[in-house]
């Protein structure tokens, strides 16, 4: 039943990763990878959110390793960190590592925040 739950999340964060990419992605006219950046940031969010709920196993499995897992993508942002580094962008390379850990962490923090004031 666990990795029936991980497969169902991931089989809906996946697809809405890729189509939330482009289209973030799309309006953007930079080398700065914005589309990973914003789906791994509201990834995060949701996490912390889901973390401090009193939700059950099953939620979790589902949302938080299923969906969150296929919705946010540390291989991507890693790939996309060595090409601008490659390609002569280092700046931009430093900048999005820098940027997603503190966001990441940031957006985690205040999704805990809010299920936190909701729930109490």
């Amino acid at each position: 039943m666990t990795v029936l739950l991980i497969a169902l999340g991931a089989a809906i964060g996946a697809p809405l990763r890729y189509l939330a990419d482009r289209t973030v992605q799309a309006r953007h006219d930079s080398v700065f990878p914005w589309g990973t950046f914003s789906v791994n940031v509201a990834g995060s969010a949701l996490l912390g959110f889901l973390a401090a709920l009193p939700a059950g196993g099953g939620a979790m499995t589902f949302a938080g390793t299923g969906f969150c897992g296929a919705l946010t993508t540390y291989s991507t942002f890693g790939y996309e960190t060595l090409r601008l580094a490659e390609t002569g962008a280092r700046f931009y390379a430093v900048v999005n590592a820098g940027a997603s850990i503190v966001a990441g962490l940031g957006a985690a923090y205040c999704g805990m925040a809010i299920a936190e004031a909701v729930t109490t």
